[in-house]
């Protein structure tokens, strides 16, 4: 596949998991697939993910723990087989009620049509102070932090 057709692909995967259809965002994924982002321990769905099934947890613990109050894409760059997305979110943590605002670049490596790797890169710092709820005088910076 060229790289506008990888692009097209990633571009379907993001809208689909703006709508909440993550089954057939999942598709998009290799069977062999690793999804890769930093080590955090107080946010549940950090770390890295191998194998499609893997994957599916990670969004599936994404979605228990965060709902998204806003999530935009800026821009995608696309070349050879990889899609690079660079975007920002504001995310409500469930059990805590804080949210956060926190820029967000995905890498994507493209294999045969499928997403063969991902590479998500954040800051985890404005996360960190929103699910941790034994620190409540954290909330206003983890809500005021903009980057």
């Amino acid at each position: 596949m060229n790289a506008q057709e990888n692009k097209q692909i990633i571009m379907n995967g993001l809208q689909l998991f703006q709508k909440g259809e993550i089954a057939p965002m999942l598709e998009r994924f290799h069977d062999d697939a690793e999804w890769l982002s930093p080590e955090s321990e107080p946010i549940p769905f950090a770390g890295n993910f191998h194998g499609k099934q893997e994957v599916a947890r990670f969004f599936s613990e994404l979605g228990n723990a965060l709902q998204p109050m806003r999530f935009i894409v800026h821009d995608i760059v696309a070349e050879n087989d990889k899609v690079v997305v660079i975007g920002e979110a504001t995310w409500l943590v469930k059990s805590t009620g804080r949210t956060y605002e926190n820029p967000w670049v995905n890498v994507f490596t493209m294999r045969d049509g499928k997403i063969i790797r991902t590479h998500a890169y954040f800051d985890t710092a404005p996360a960190e102070r929103a699910f941790r709820p034994d620190r409540p005088n954290q909330l206003a910076a983890a809500t005021a932090l903009r980057h």
